[in-house]
């Protein structure tokens, strides 16, 4: 970070009765560098609007659980009516019992995976003057915008990360809009990404005992926003969180992580390692995804530890249409019905993704699920 947004943060943080936690986000935020511009300036403690609270060892630690999250290897869902049929079942009961699994063998290649990773890594590593130009949180705005966790109107602990937020679906960026430095390798990640998101909600369809086009006729697969965290080394792991533990809001989440580590999710009252596999998705069922099903899916709780070693990437693809349809009225979804008897009755009742995500976003990731503001 440039000498004088640093002097501003130093002058931001003095004593407890003297802390202001919106001068010192405005001096942050005004930096337009991120958590990274913090790293390249060399600080050796960690600025307070990012304190988490001192971690317990317990949650920070690895459990027994890490080997257990279910890997999915869908090679021959295409080419085997058999193969297919156990690649369901082992879906059904993973997004019943887990909320999250990893797909092996899903035909985008390990070149492209792992150019998309070393393209959200490069950009977040350019000159802060080439980073400055995209710092903005208005999607309606632009298309493709870089920023970091941190607000000045909120008094919630900052989560240690930058991101490059890609709307890619409906309305994808023009070429030109994108990065430089990573736009070819953009471009061909969201085409394979969102074919492999076709491909998954066939899966699910078929794995709520519905016909493989229903979840995508349902426009769940309509919209896609693309996120290229970065999550710098952290002098003082202890103290923050990568990202805190939160449900996602969307129909399906589609992971790629390094083999850094650090994602966790919550299984039985226990925080689980979700273990890096090369070339492997994570798919996270999300909070919209669990109301229409019905509860037969569940959406997790999880998280991201900061380490002292790093940097930590990772690309979340988040299947979720968060914008209004240029004409008609706002589609409204509830429990499908065809999953519903009277020994089955709707928990949740319907509402449209506007309304939806206005209850997520109000409460910006505080450690609970906007879920039960919808129970019937």
């Amino acid at each position: 970070m440039a000498g004088e947004n640093t002097k501003q943060l130093e002058e931001a943080v003095t004593s407890d009765s003297t802390y202001d936690r919106k001068a010192e986000g405005k001096a942050f935020e005004d930096s337009k560098v991120g958590v990274r511009g913090l790293i390249e300036s060399g600080v050796t403690k960690i600025p307070r609007m990012f304190h988490s609270g001192k971690l317990d060892a317990n949650e920070t630690q690895a459990t027994a659980y890490d080997s257990n999250v279910p890997i999915v290897d869908i090679r021959d869902i295409k080419s085997s009516t058999t193969f297919r049929a156990k690649v369901i079942e082992n879906i059904r009961r993973a997004c019943h019992e887990w909320g999250i699994f990893q797909v092996i063998n899903h035909e985008i290649p390990v070149s492209i995976l792992d150019g998309m990773i070393d393209g959200i890594r490069l950009f977040h590593e350019q000159d802060a003057k080439v980073r400055k130009e995209f710092y903005c949180r208005d999607l309606v705005k632009k298309k493709v915008l870089y920023h970091s966790s941190v607000r000045a109107n909120t008094n919630q602990a900052a989560n240690w990360r930058d991101t490059l937020t890609m709307l890619v679906a409906p309305h994808p960026p023009k070429p030109e809009e994108i990065p430089e430095i990573c736009r070819d390798i953009v471009i061909e990640f969201s085409r394979k990404i969102m074919e492999l998101g076709f491909t998954i909600f066939e899966l699910l369809s078929e794995a709520l005992g519905l016909n493989p086009s229903y979840l995508k006729e349902l426009d769940c697969a309509e919209g896609l926003y693309i996120l290229g965290h970065y999550y710098p080394p952290c002098p003082e792991p202890e103290l923050t969180m990568g990202a805190t533990k939160h449900t996602d809001s969307t129909f399906m989440t589609l992971i790629l992580q390094d083999q850094h580590g650090g994602l966790q999710f919550l299984h039985q009252n226990q925080w689980v390692n979700v273990l890096p596999v090369h070339g492997a998705i994570i798919v996270n069922i999300g909070d919209l995804l669990q109301l229409i099903t019905n509860d037969k899916f569940i959406s997790i709780y999880h998280r991201v530890l900061s380490k002292k070693t790093g940097p930590r990437i990772s690309i979340a693809s988040f299947f979720v249409n968060a914008q209004d349809p240029v004409e008609g009225t706002p589609k409204v979804y509830g429990p499908i019905k065809e999953l519903l008897s009277e020994e089955n009755p709707a928990i949740y009742r319907k509402a449209t993704i506007k309304e939806f995500l206005a209850k997520y976003f109000a409460k910006n990731l505080n450690g609970s699920s906007q879920l039960g503001s919808f129970k019937l």
